[in-house]
């Protein structure tokens, strides 16, 4: 029996006719719902990253019959942002933006693209919708949520018309740890012509969550997506952060941070589809693993046949702190057009131990010196972040977990 047969003989149309009920959703709304559904019979797990001889993530171990529970949703979320931009709860977009929704809701992400996407867009029942209107600059939009329950399946679209730009910072932790908990986030960017989204997410769940989240977008004509993926909680986090370049002169920035210990496992995919002339794209990202932890790495650049004059970069450096703890890295390169300038580069290793030997023989302790070396690595991808309190906060996370080692 598979995955998707248990835990789909869990779910009932009664429950996800009593989800879109109590959020007072149209019938449009419902039917997606149900269509999803019903489509879980015949859908499989996400593609997880292989390298060489080796898949690293198993989702059909999980047991999402028991992780489940799709009408004992509980949070604590915070929506708040400028007056000028409209950040609305689902339930209040629903009834405020009907045509928004119509026109963006499962344009970006499939809605029954796997088994898990599906599962979200049957079961979501939070989340958030930004529109920003033509020629508005919306700085400070935070989102918190605070997982209380069990499961928890979130969704947020983020639309921003003709020169207009928006700062997001949306947080994911946990309240009251259950014993185990799955939180799902589906994330929507359509950025309008000449507009500008930050979308910063910091990943700090309970280590006995389980985490699959998906966030894409689409850049118009001369606007730029820049995500900042932070990822530190969760025994298991499955994440993909991807940008489609469809308007000439678009530009994305996709930069990346983890921390991982104990027997943590970050399953991490970060790509670019270059659809248009003069694109630009620069993907970053860096990461630590300690004691038996494992990270595995796939970012993608896809230049497409008619993205004349492209520019594509990625770099992705991983760094181990114990001889157990386990990472893997595969960058790929996808050209279909000779008129590119496109680089690529990984790397995984440990401490450099003539720079600990430097540190230690001028007099630096040990593990304070390890700590500054740690730190040092993480600072190339914190000079991206433009927003000071994402910055802040990881660093102080990273801060936090190298104590906690000592």
């Amino acid at each position: 029996m598979s995955a998707g047969t248990q835990v789909h003989a869990n779910l009932t149309e009664e429950q996800v006719r009593e989800i879109s009920g109590d959020l007072d959703e149209p019938e449009w709304l419902l039917e997606t719902r149900l269509e999803a559904l019903e489509a879980l019979e015949d859908l499989e797990m996400p593609d997880v990253i292989r390298t060489p001889g080796r898949d690293w993530t198993n989702l059909h171990e999980l047991d999402f019959e028991s992780l489940v529970d799709p009408l004992n949703a509980a949070e604590n979320k915070d929506q708040v942002g400028p007056e000028d931009a409209e950040i609305l709860s689902w339930a209040d977009a629903v009834q405020e933006h009907e045509e928004l929704l119509k026109e963006h809701f499962g344009s970006i992400v499939d809605t029954q693209e796997n088994y898990l996407t599906a599962l979200s867009t049957a079961l979501f029942s939070t989340g958030t919708v930004i529109y920003v209107p033509e020629g508005v600059d919306a700085e400070d939009v935070a989102i918190r949520t605070e997982q209380n329950s069990r499961s928890l399946f979130n969704y947020t679209l983020v639309v921003t018309e003709e020169s207009s730009s928006v700062t997001i910072l949306e947080r994911q932790s946990t309240g009251e740890a259950a014993e185990e908990q799955y939180y799902s986030g589906v994330v929507e960017i359509a950025a309008g012509e000449n507009s500008y989204v930050q979308y910063g997410s910091l990943q700090n769940l309970s280590e006995d969550a389980y985490n699959f989240t998906v966030k894409r977008g689409v850049a118009d004509t001369y606007a730029t997506i820049d995500w900042i993926e932070g990822n530190l909680g969760t025994q298991l986090t499955k994440t993909e952060v991807s940008t489609t370049l469809s308007g000439d002169s678009s530009e994305t920035q996709i930069v990346g941070a983890f921390y991982g210990h104990n027997d943590q496992h970050f399953d991490i995919d970060m790509k670019v589809w270059h659809r248009a002339e003069h694109t630009t794209a620069d993907l970053v990202t860096r990461g630590v693993t300690d004691d038996v932890a494992r990270s595995v790495y796939e970012g993608v650049q896809d230049v497409g046949a008619d993205a004349w004059d492209t520019s594509s970069y990625q770099r992705e450096n991983t760094l181990m702190l114990s001889d157990e703890s386990e990472a893997d890295a595969s960058p790929k390169l996808i050209i279909n057009n000779h008129d590119t300038e496109a680089s690529h580069s990984a790397t995984v290793g440990q401490i450099d131990a003539e720079d600990l030997f430097y540190m230690t023989s001028r007099g630096v302790d040990p593990r304070a010196a390890r700590n500054m070396l740690v730190e040092g690595f993480f600072v190339p991808v914190l000079e991206e972040i433009d927003v000071d309190e994402l910055r802040e906060d990881l660093e102080g996370l990273i801060g936090a977990r190298l104590r906690q080692r000592d």
